[in-house]
């Protein structure tokens, strides 16, 4: 069992004590545009950030908050929405902004706040009935056992490493995305594929395309919805509409439940958000964390599977990310307001430039190995923040005394 540290050395001290919350509020003067953090921009439990939106294109109320502030979700669905921005900006009245205290240690107090205990506590707490939130002067009041500032700074230099690694993959997994929808652009949106100095080009309905290709509706090249057995009984992966990304092929937050009521997909398949405001937010991702290709998993019945019928997997995903595509089904959007859904019979509407053969076979062997990389670093974040989830208790608890640990501080952290 790992050994506590001494009592005398945490001491039992109000949240007060430790941290306040910034009350700053924007006084805007005419039309000046600044980074601006919304709760549909903090990620769920991963304390980081999706996107960055612009204050100019939100007319609300909004707080100011500067580079390392803590920023809480303040409503109870929302508080493992926890992110420290390394800029400044404006951000949403939604949002509590926390800065650490002179005593304490702003890092500590970023975990301390996304600590399971801290969130059941604030859950406990919150308050208001439509949509209840967090009530800040309770948990002002509330008392807990702080380290001394040294084990502070220790306990929050081990956690931030898990973070810093997990930081590095994402930015890779944005380069490769990045590399990956530039070729598909250049191959299939501006024709300049390999060899395509030698090839002649046609007119077509879609103007000028290379001669061997052939205008085709997404029906033609893509099955839409596949029909897939799947028994009931057993425990099988279930991804809600929370388990598409917004700017990544990555699936999230993957359930394993019985049943197989809902949208099927297998390994090569690419999900796409039919309800607004999911599809115009981009949810969409591409299938490939199955064990095999012969594995089946279900989910929500809100968006549609798409699967390669005379092209290759990974082009149907990269066609699906495209604005002509996802226009087209927001185009065919009907029911009641705010719940608005894709009819199907837009794809017959979509007309694109299909490929030959050699075509698709050289994109194929370039564009594979970039989707098994992006997965690949998608796993080793999901390990990373497994195994800091793990450990953020019992370091911010002390039961694993790191008071002795011969760690060196960042500079930044001091």
């Amino acid at each position: 069992m790992p050994s506590s540290p001494p009592q005398n050395v945490w001491k039992e001290q109000k949240l007060d004590d430790m941290a306040y919350e910034v009350r700053d509020l924007f006084e805007p003067k005419g039309a000046e545009e600044f980074p601006y953090i919304g709760l549909e921009h903090i990620e769920q439990q991963s304390l980081m950030l999706i996107s960055v939106g612009k204050s100019i294109d939100t007319i609300s109320t909004k707080k100011i908050f500067r580079s390392g502030d803590i920023l809480f979700g303040s409503l109870r669905p929302y508080f493992r929405k926890v992110v420290r921005p390394n800029f400044s900006g404006l951000c949403s009245t939604d949002i509590t902004v926390i800065r650490a205290k002179n005593n304490s240690d702003n890092s500590f107090i970023f975990y301390f706040i996304t600590n399971q205990m801290f969130i059941d506590y604030a859950t406990k707490i919150s308050s208001g009935t439509r949509m209840p939130r967090a009530n800040w002067k309770v948990l002002c009041e509330s008392k807990w056992r702080f380290p001394p500032l040294p084990t502070q700074r220790i306990i929050a230099a081990i956690l931030s490493t898990y973070d810093d690694l997990i930081e590095n993959n994402t930015r890779r997994i944005k380069i490769l995305e990045e590399m990956v929808q530039a070729i598909y652009h250049e191959w299939f949106v501006h024709f300049r594929f390999p060899g395509h100095e030698s090839v002649r080009m046609v007119e077509s309905e879609l103007g000028m395309i290379p001669d061997g290709w052939e205008v085709v509706k997404v029906p033609d090249a893509i099955i839409i919805n596949p029909r897939i057995k799947l028994p009931k009984n057993g425990i099988k992966p279930f991804l809600s509409m929370g388990s598409l990304s917004e700017n990544t092929m990555n699936v999230q937050n993957i359930e394993y439940r019985e049943g197989n009521s809902g949208s099927k997909y297998q390994n090569g398949d690419t999900l796409f958000a039919r309800i607004t405001p999911c599809l115009e937010n981009g949810k969409t991702v591409f299938i490939q964390f199955l064990s095999s290709d012969l594995d089946t998993g279900f989910g929500s019945t809100e968006f549609i599977v798409l699967r390669s019928k005379t092209l290759t997997p990974e082009f149907v995903y990269l066609l699906s990310r495209t604005d002509s595509f996802r226009d087209n089904a927001i185009k065919s959007m009907s029911g009641a307001t705010g719940r608005q859904r894709v009819q199907e019979e837009c794809f017959d509407k979509f007309h694109f430039a299909h490929p030959d053969k050699e075509t698709l076979i050289a994109f194929d062997e370039i564009i594979k190995p970039f989707f098994k990389f992006i997965y690949l670093f998608s796993k080793k974040n999901e390990n990373l923040r497994h195994t800091r989830d793990l450990l953020l208790p019992k370091l911010i608890s002390g039961e694993l005394d790191v008071s002795e640990l011969n760690i060196m501080i960042p500079e930044a952290m001091t």
